[in-house]
């Protein structure tokens, strides 16, 4: 009988404590960049995430784009990364070539992600090397976000959607001369604007392999700088000062919500965010880039951006689940409602469309128009392309130009060499 009693105390014991493990508090890390909406949103379905997961605590760390990158790349170096990150296209290569990115491909088998809703084309952006490192959180594409009553008010039409270049000059000039405000913000020089400068002509950024430089002719480069100096000599858009003086502005702050310019340059996913800080009642419409003279679509659809799990995690599993939370759960997707993209899943997109609002619907519409027309996915940037970017593309070419320290002429001979003897060790 002792021997009874003491075997079933044991086994309370064990019970209790068994139960106190499971009541123990799980901690789980995750970080994004965006805007304000973004985070509020975000910390929403975090919310949500840990209500269904009673015990679990999310830590979450947010910031802009411009000191994200910093921020994860020294954790990285410190072995203090989060379990799940936001990452991009731009960035997915190089991070999975330095082994800091887990393939996911094991957690979509098992059916911890759910991908059974989600086209293999959505996916396919997230594969290097026939693995999955990330789970797009939605299509996107470049767009000139404009301002409807302030064009009517220049006595400017809506452009065409195969406007040029030539087209928008003529456009930025004409909204200056008539409002005396900016044609659109400090936008023109950004590298993602080369690259599909070059995309409408066949061309990218860097080659198939990663090698070099992906064109071989530099004049489109030259004209299109200089078309940047001359509005800016004009005033239809910021001089370089006023350029620096806006770098870490967010969307909030943007000239077109503040009514400073008529047009901004966006990825599509952004829109809700501009158009949420500059109020309902705004009235906006969405246009492709412009084309080189000739060329073709300069618009492709890109993923916007993607959840993926670091190398570091200690908790792959649940980071896993709580991606295919924020991927596939409808009540998730009510907070999240399209902000980072248009989601790739079906269920959900069926699910949101018959409550979208203004700005979402225009974003939806968009996308399916650019899905018609759009050029081919080019390859994710190679690695090194960072380098490329930071140390080459904007201190050495786009701000010395820009500045008048060195012509556009010189510019891309310095930036034809130093970007290929970059990509070249990818050889």
């Amino acid at each position: 009988m002792k021997v009874w009693r003491g075997l079933t105390l044991a086994l309370i014991a064990c019970l209790v404590l068994g139960v106190a493990a499971a009541q123990d508090p799980t901690t789980m890390r995750i970080t994004w960049w965006g805007s304000q909406d973004r985070h509020d949103r975000t910390i929403e379905v975090i919310s949500l995430f840990e209500a269904a997961n009673p015990g679990l605590s999310v830590e979450y760390e947010f910031s802009s784009w411009g000191d994200y990158w910093t921020r994860v790349n020294t954790q990285a170096a410190g072995g203090q990364m989060a379990c799940i990150m936001q990452h991009d296209y731009r960035y997915l290569g190089e991070w999975q070539s330095r082994g800091l990115l887990l393939p996911l491909d094991e957690f979509v088998a098992s059916g911890v992600i759910d991908t059974s809703n989600i086209a293999p084309s959505q996916l396919a952006g997230g594969e290097l090397g026939g693995q999955l490192y990330g789970i797009n959180l939605g299509s996107n594409s470049q767009a000139f976000m404009v301002d409807l009553d302030l064009l009517a008010q220049a006595g400017l039409e809506l452009p065409a959607n195969d406007w040029t270049w030539a087209d928008f000059e003529e456009m930025a000039l004409a909204i200056h001369d008539r409002l005396g405000v900016w044609a659109i913000g400090a936008t023109l020089p950004d590298e993602a604007l080369w690259k599909s400068l070059y995309l409408g002509l066949g061309g990218w950024g860097s080659n198939v392999e990663g090698t070099a430089l992906g064109y071989d002719d530099d004049q489109p480069l030259i004209d299109y700088f200089n078309m940047i100096m001359r509005l800016q000599d004009a005033g239809a858009i910021p001089n370089q000062q006023e350029a620096t003086e806006m770098a870490d502005l967010g969307p909030e702050q943007a000239p077109i919500v503040t009514q400073r310019a008529v047009m901004d340059y966006r990825w599509s996913n952004q829109v809700v965010a501009v158009w949420s800080a500059a109020g309902e009642d705004r009235n906006f419409a969405l246009l492709p880039l412009p084309r080189v003279d000739g060329g073709a679509w300069a618009d492709y659809m890109k993923p916007s951006l993607f959840l993926s799990n670091p190398s570091q995690c200690d908790q792959p599993e649940l980071a896993a689940q709580f991606i295919d939370f924020f991927v596939n759960d409808l009540e998730a997707n009510d907070v999240l409602f399209a902000e980072r993209g248009v989601p790739v899943t079906t269920a959900v997109v069926d699910h949101l469309r018959p409550n979208l609002e203004r700005a979402q619907a225009v974003m939806f519409d968009f996308l399916n128009l650019a899905a018609a027309d759009a050029s081919p996915v080019p390859p994710a940037d190679p690695p090194g392309w960072g380098d490329v970017l930071n140390n080459v593309y904007d201190p050495l070419f786009a701000d010395r130009v820009l500045y008048r320290q060195i012509t556009p002429e010189q510019g891309v001979v310095i930036l034809r060499e130093e970007a290929n003897d970059i990509l070249s060790a990818n050889e």
